[in-house]
């Protein structure tokens, strides 16, 4: 009997047990271990997109839960994506060049980068080779793009459209500047990650010409032609609520008003008086992430953008064993400086009212 053998179509529990391998192999720091699982799933017919998305995508997810709960640290944090990187680079390798798109046409070409100041390369770089695996062709960029590099570069190829990713809310401000900047040359621009919401309202309100929920609808939507440009979008001065100033100077105050909610909550929180130097850098670093998305959903001009963040960040905390009133209590203070400014009081009050809807943690037990 030939080697050769007939594949199907993998099953749910071919994905889960090869996404345990690699899991394993990602906590062991064992990079042939894990390049072994998924190359091994690919020769036993997992389709290279499928790998790709339904296994190393979803580990990914995994890597960041267990970061955020403080089960794994930074550095093993950025550890596993560097071995997982390295692992869709050796995925790559091995596949064909794909196929031409479903249109039957030449081969478009995409640019995928991420904007400035975005780190997570990792979902970008999955749609890039998502889109290679069938058959476009891709100029991906990696992370942080600065836009000024990427109109150089836009101006210096052929590309018909531009794939932009970003997963932190934060950075919809420079997100906005890239879309404009884009579609000021003639390209239109697909926007994808979770800084454009669950639900795409935030791409909408940037003018984005197209928007994915994740790299198979991405993928979809290019396979039909690049959108079209816009004819009226927004750009960086024609969001009427940004007239009255406040993103603007809440986000020019961000160190002052860290140090101020610092001080404030010394005096607030009993507990802190016990802080060791550390544990008052992290306190400062999550007041620094507090003025960040508030400044995010002043841009936006969504409350619930501010409201997701504080309520995740509860449970954050809540992780570390830090008391929920002290996030309480930085809303507090955060608020009382901003007394001018009534879309800022309103966003925080929102975020305050949702954290008083936060179950309370479960009683204390022997694996807490």
């Amino acid at each position: 009997m030939s080697a050769q053998t007939t594949t199907s179509t993998p099953s749910t529990a071919d994905f889960a047990a090869t996404r345990r391998q690699l899991w394993a192999a990602l906590e062991a720091r064992d990079e042939p271990a894990a390049t072994a699982a998924v190359l091994g799933a690919h020769d036993a017919g997992v389709p290279a997109e499928d790998l790709l998305l339904d296994v190393i995508g979803a580990v990914q997810a995994r890597v960041g839960a267990e970061w955020a709960t403080g089960r794994i640290g930074v550095a093993q944090e950025h550890a596993a994506t560097a071995i997982q990187d390295r692992v869709v680079a050796a995925l790559a390798h091995r596949t064909a060049d794909g196929t031409r798109p479903e249109t039957g046409e030449a081969p478009r070409r995409v640019t995928v980068a991420c904007v400035d100041g975005e780190w997570h390369a990792l979902p970008a770089r999955l749609l890039a080779e998502v889109l290679r695996g069938r058959g476009f062709l891709v100029d991906y960029l990696g992370a942080h793009v600065p836009t000024p590099h990427l109109i150089a570069h836009l101006h210096q190829t052929g590309t018909d459209v531009v794939a932009l990713s970003s997963s932190l809310p934060v950075r919809l401000p420079t997100a906005h500047a890239a879309v404009t900047a884009v579609q000021a040359i003639g390209l239109p621009v697909l926007v994808g990650g979770a800084a454009f919401g669950p639900d795409g309202r935030y791409a909408r309100l940037l003018g984005a010409d197209g928007w994915a929920p994740d790299a198979r609808a991405a993928a979809r939507l290019l396979a039909a032609g690049p959108p079209r440009t816009h004819a009226a979008r927004p750009a960086a001065g024609e969001l009427p609520h940004l007239a009255d100033q406040e993103y603007t100077l809440v986000t020019r105050a961000r160190t002052q008003l860290v140090r101020q909610v610092l001080q404030g909550l010394e005096d607030a929180v009993p507990a802190m008086a016990s802080y060791t130097d550390r544990q008052r850098e992290r306190t400062a670093e999550d007041i620094a992430h507090i003025v960040d998305f508030l400044g995010a959903s002043l841009y936006a001009d969504d409350a619930e953008l501010f409201t997701g963040f504080v309520t995740w960040t509860a449970g954050i905390l809540r992780s570390r064993g830090v008391p929920g009133d002290a996030l309480v209590a930085a809303l507090d203070l955060l608020a009382d400086a901003q007394h001018d400014f009534p879309r800022a009081r309103a966003h925080l009050a929102a975020g305050r009212r949702a954290l008083l809807r936060v179950p309370a943690p479960p009683a204390p037990g022997p694996h807490s």
